[in-house]
């Protein structure tokens, strides 16, 4: 295993910047769109114990699943991409003390079938920005990253957010990290609408962090079109935190963080 190691401190405000991204263990910044593994250890930190099970519906390139064998949590990851199933396996394929099960598998976040309702402590995910970048390249035309309607996008992110909400624990948390882009010029609020779609499914919002963005290689490329045509680069993501309620549970002080 990487033995590498970087200064790392948990957060405690709603604002987190990653200058230096963590290096430490198998983990490699090569899969483009994953994120930093300081978000999943904060994440993982804050919001389970040893033990707990937690859950990553769009692994990506194993991040989630990295920091939980780390962290002594058990861990599923899932992904529609077989590819990126694999690349989770081989980041996994280290010796840790103490020992806790991951596992992965291709499978589809909009059907959790093969889960019990209420059997998780936590999820923790990071979704496609629509087609912004497309993990299957269209081979896999039901891959979220294959959507490039906003309207599309959110209706699929509510099937899965709905699945998310079954299989989660009452009283726990589900993270979400998404951003926003832009088309026409114009500002398309991505994680706004995202969060919407949360919250339809019964969630309620226990966070919103902004995450700040650092070495993007498109920077310096779009640079010059941003002050041609007048419009800020987008420099910020939402690492949105969802709780899901107890049955029954008085809601009355947050009813309109539900109603938006």
């Amino acid at each position: 295993m990487n033995q590498k190691t970087i200064e790392y401190a948990s957060e405690y405000t709603t604002v987190w910047s990653f200058p230096q991204r963590g290096n430490w263990a198998t983990h490699n910044p090569k899969y483009r769109g994953n994120f930093a593994p300081q978000i999943a250890r904060n994440i993982i930190e804050m919001y389970s114990q040893k033990g707990d099970s937690i859950l990553d519906p769009m692994v990506g390139g194993g991040t989630t699943l990295i920091e939980a064998k780390l962290l002594a949590r058990n861990a599923l990851g899932i992904d529609i991409n077989p590819n990126a199933i694999e690349l989770t396996e081989q980041a996994l394929n280290f010796n840790h003390q103490p020992p806790s099960k991951q596992k992965v598998q291709v499978a589809d976040a909009r059907d959790l079938s093969f889960l019990k309702d209420n059997s998780l402590d936590l999820i923790l995910t990071h979704p496609p920005y629509m087609n912004i970048v497309k993990y299957s390249e269209g081979q896999i035309p039901e891959d979220l990253s294959n959507i490039g309607s906003l309207p599309k996008f959110c209706d699929e992110i509510e099937i899965v957010a709905k699945e998310l909400f079954r299989v989660l624990k009452q009283d726990k948390f589900c993270a979400i990290l998404i951003g926003d882009t832009r088309k026409g010029r114009h500002y398309v609020p991505l994680a706004f609408n995202v969060m919407q779609r949360f919250l339809k499914a019964g969630f309620v919002l226990k966070e919103d962090i902004v995450k700040v963005q650092h070495n993007c290689k498109y920077t310096k490329r779009w640079e010059w079109k941003a002050k041609k045509d007048k419009f800020y680069l987008i420099m910020h993501e939402h690492l949105f935190v969802f709780r899901k309620p107890k049955t029954d549970e008085d809601l009355s002080r947050i009813r309109f963080s539900r109603q938006l």
